[in-house]
């Protein structure tokens, strides 16, 4: 049994955590701690927790948890998931795996240490069906030779005090749906990308947040393409991308909660098909699984270790810089 501890009451705990565990073999959440203890206790009364701990540090101290699961803010993620380690557990930790590159690559050292642990971002969207597919779609020739690429992370975010808009917790635009956009881009290009530009606007309040940022891509194996992500902008909901091909081209809608809805289509030579799947479960199941069986010594089941990690907190780091503002910071 994967017996894992949750860092914080998190609201996206129980959709990313408790009920995929519910419905997996081999896993338990047993126990929570926050900064509030009262918080923390009305979390675990809510959730059916076993225990409740007084602090992230006794949490992980914990000989009766194996793994932590750390949806912390952004700038805590890199701190605690470091901690966890040197504690010898295993980590699922949320998107985006740290504030910039280079805690990345100081999480990354930590794992190089401890060889026997797991260290796994959460980009749930990955682990469905529907992601491989895609991907193989594409790296096959389904759509010829593809040149261009282009992702979209937009979502309504109106609430002023959500700590995605807290520059000094890491927030913003890209560091929240952005971490996706330039994930999918990588994914389905098969390469790391060059940033030729990017732009931002932010909020009037703190202009270190960037609540509407794009940026233009190319690759060395010709792919060129653009990201867009948004918290707050005039497309107001715009989720998937395109792939665009010399024989045909492909759409995806809601390729990150695909067992929710989704609608993926492939027109090429006047003709159009439906090349989604049919699997209902979340995306989020199938990484706790995966996460289950990369624990249990099935490393192949890990696609977003740290590697993975690193490279896309580069791309990030890139866009912020291309924008003309600065990568995002820890926070402890």
């Amino acid at each position: 049994m994967l017996r894992i501890g949750i860092l914080g009451a998190a609201r996206i705990a129980p959709a990313a955590l408790i009920k995929p565990a519910s419905e997996t073999d081999g896993v338990e959440v047993t126990a929570v701690a926050a900064r509030d203890g009262a918080k923390a206790q009305a979390f675990a009364t809510k959730h059916g927790i076993a225990h409740v701990r007084t602090s992230y540090a006794e949490l992980i101290a914990d000989p009766a948890i194996d793994a932590i699961y750390n949806p912390l803010p952004n700038g805590l993620h890199g701190h605690w998931t470091i901690e966890a380690l040197r504690a010898g557990k295993h980590v699922l930790c949320e998107k985006p795996f740290t504030a910039n590159a280079d805690e990345a690559e100081a999480v990354a050292k930590v794992t190089a240490e401890c060889p026997n642990q797991v260290v796994m971002e959460a980009f749930h969207w990955r682990y469905h069906p529907l992601a491989a597919k895609l991907r193989d779609l594409i790296a096959e020739g389904e759509l010829g030779e593809v040149t261009g690429l282009h992702t979209y992370m937009c979502i309504p975010l109106p609430m002023r005090n959500d700590i995605r808009f807290n520059h000094a917790l890491a927030g913003g635009s890209m560091m929240d749906v952005g971490c996706y956009a330039v994930h999918m881009h990588r994914t389905f290009a098969g390469g790391e990308p060059t940033v030729e530009s990017a732009a931002a606007k932010v909020l009037r309040r703190d202009a270190k947040i960037d609540r509407f940022t794009t940026a233009e891509f190319s690759y060395a194996n010709g792919i060129s393409g653009s990201m867009t992500a948004a918290l707050w902008s005039g497309q107001v909901l715009r989720i998937g991308f395109r792939a665009v091909g010399t024989r045909g081209e492909l759409r995806c809608f809601n390729p990150t909660q695909p067992g929710l809805y989704h609608r993926a289509v492939i027109k090429g030579s006047g003709a159009k098909r439906n090349v989604g799947v049919n699997d209902k479960r979340a995306s989020y199941w199938h990484q706790l699984g995966a996460f289950r069986d990369a624990v249990g010594g099935d490393a192949s089941r890990n696609l977003t270790g740290t590697s993975q990690a690193i490279a896309n907190m580069r791309v990030i780091d890139s866009v912020y810089r291309a924008a003309g503002m600065e990568p995002r910071q820890p926070s402890a």
